[in-house]
């Protein structure tokens, strides 16, 4: 057999075999188009389907480019998607985003995203459907004055807060665990 051959029976072999590499990534149920994550078919740490999940993300960055989505909003998308396949009941996902800093513009909706940059917001549609699935979604007052995003071109159901400092201690305060990355 020679070395064309061995390669290509190797390849079907690692890719045929029943450890997980042959998976595709999936969107839904909770956000149907965005939040894509891979299923983990019988992990060591189990995860606990009876006990609330609250979770508040800190979202500060954007992409430099104003036609990317802000894979820091889908992430919320992403612990939705993830825990819902695994059989958490969605009244148990309790989600919140904190948004400022740069991440401030990717919360407009696309009329006054399209006069700043030329094009629709791309995470607008993103923003509602973790709206509609029950997430909240603050923005800090300190940001939306100093970058000059008004509340009043935010999407609806955008909540404006204080600060985000502010919104992220009063979230801790209630058991939301803060991640950011």
């Amino acid at each position: 057999m020679g070395p064309k051959p061995f390669f290509i029976s190797f390849l079907c072999l690692f890719l045929c075999s029943s450890g997980g590499m042959a998976q595709i990534k999936a969107a839904g149920p909770v956000i149907k188009d965005y939040g894509a994550v891979w299923s983990i078919e019988n992990p060591d740490y189990k995860t606990s389907l009876d006990s609330p999940l609250k979770v508040v993300f800190d979202i500060m960055n954007s992409p430099d480019s104003p036609d990317a989505l802000n894979a820091s909003i889908e992430t919320a998308a992403r612990f939705l998607n993830m825990h819902a396949q695994a059989g958490v009941p969605i009244e148990n996902l309790k989600v919140a985003l904190v948004v400022h800093n740069k991440a401030s513009k990717d919360i407009c909706i696309s009329a006054a995203y399209q006069r700043r940059y030329g094009i629709i917001n791309p995470n607008e549609q993103l923003v509602k459907d973790l709206l509609d699935a029950g997430a909240e979604i603050i923005f800090c007052g300190q940001s939306s004055l100093s970058r000059g995003f008004p509340i009043s071109e935010t999407i609806d159901g955008v909540q404006l807060g204080l600060s985000a400092m502010t919104a992220l201690i009063q979230l801790q305060n209630q058991g939301y665990q803060l991640i950011k990355f």
